[in-house]
């Protein structure tokens, strides 16, 4: 009786092994760029299963944080879903609809204001690394005596560099290292006002948060958190006005954050990108960009390890 019980059991087990593997050929991570008005705009979503039969997943717009999809629907070929507005104009729930082909899902979105647009993802990459790093001579971004090696993302360059620091005294355009990286220890301090709030890019793609958050939790839109995904350990921000740093480490996805000399998150893995990427193009190398479009912020002392 134990041996026929035991077997049914690993039947069961197994039936719902393969039900899972053959749910849906669309699980999994996706790399989305979205065609609006001229512009390329990089999003990303993430689709598992929930239960036998149903579609879940998460879902990063070109601006603003993770926003979960509560069921993703299916019907002759198509997969549908809909979400609320976040940081959109008001309006109605941004509708998808996408069909899947191999690698690769063609898909339109109704905005919040009614205008449909086209949108293409591609599969995203692992970025699984093989062997431990092998690092190479740190590298000096910031001189302190100009923008050199820099570039700002946009037509209103509010960066200025006095005395070795790095000043955004009001709210303008991003600035972006003119290299590119893939693997990297990255050390940045920086100095913000109360109320302020900016954010360091990895790659380009995924924002390490920069904000006046003393004193309150720790959560994945405050201090040291990746914007949206991975919220600290603790809270280890100081008073508006004192100097800070951080020390990140970024391989492959796996990312090590040290926020004033505290590990707050670590060898944790990035999903996909945050709102505010460059582009979606995971796979590739790319820059460090230090959001100055939310507020003043200064920064000093940035110095960038790549790997070999």
């Amino acid at each position: 009786m134990k041996k026929i019980l035991l077997a049914g059991c690993s039947l069961f087990f197994t039936l719902m092994l393969n039900a899972q593997r053959d749910l849906s050929p669309v699980e999994g991570r996706w790399d989305i760029t979205v065609q609006k008005e001229g512009k390329e705009l990089p999003s990303w979503l993430e689709i598992s299963h929930s239960g036998n039969s149903t579609l879940v997943g998460r879902f990063v717009y070109a601006f603003g944080s993770a926003r979960p999809v509560s069921h993703i629907k299916s019907a002759g070929g198509k997969y549908r879903f809909s979400i609320p507005v976040q940081w959109e104009p008001a309006g109605q729930d941004m509708e998808f609809e996408f069909t899947h082909t191999g690698d690769r899902l063609n898909g339109t979105l109704v905005f919040s204001d009614g205008k449909q647009y086209e949108w293409t993802a591609e599969r995203a990459p692992s970025l699984r690394r093989k062997g431990e790093p092998v690092w190479g001579t740190p590298v000096i971004l910031f001189n302190g005596k100009n923008l050199a090696g820099w570039h700002a993302a946009g037509p209103n360059n509010q960066w200025l560099a006095e005395k070795g620091i790095l000043r955004s005294p009001k709210s303008g355009s991003n600035l972006v290292s003119d290299r590119t990286f893939t693997d990297f220890k990255l050390h940045i301090e920086f100095r913000y006002p109360k109320g302020s709030n900016s954010g360091v890019y990895l790659r380009g793609r995924y924002e390490v948060q920069v904000e006046d958050s003393k004193g309150e939790e720790p959560l994945v839109d405050r201090f040291s958190a990746i914007y949206g995904f991975l919220a600290p350990n603790e809270m280890t921000a100081k008073s508006p006005g004192e100097w800070q740093s951080y020390d990140i480490t970024l391989v492959g996805r796996l990312v090590t954050v040290v926020a004033n000399g505290k590990k707050v998150i670590c060898e944790q893995v990035i999903p996909g990108i945050t709102g505010g990427a460059l582009n979606s193009r995971e796979g590739e190398p790319g820059p460090i960009l230090i959001q100055g479009d939310h507020g003043a912020v200064e920064y000093r002392n940035i110095v960038i390890t790549p790997v070999k």
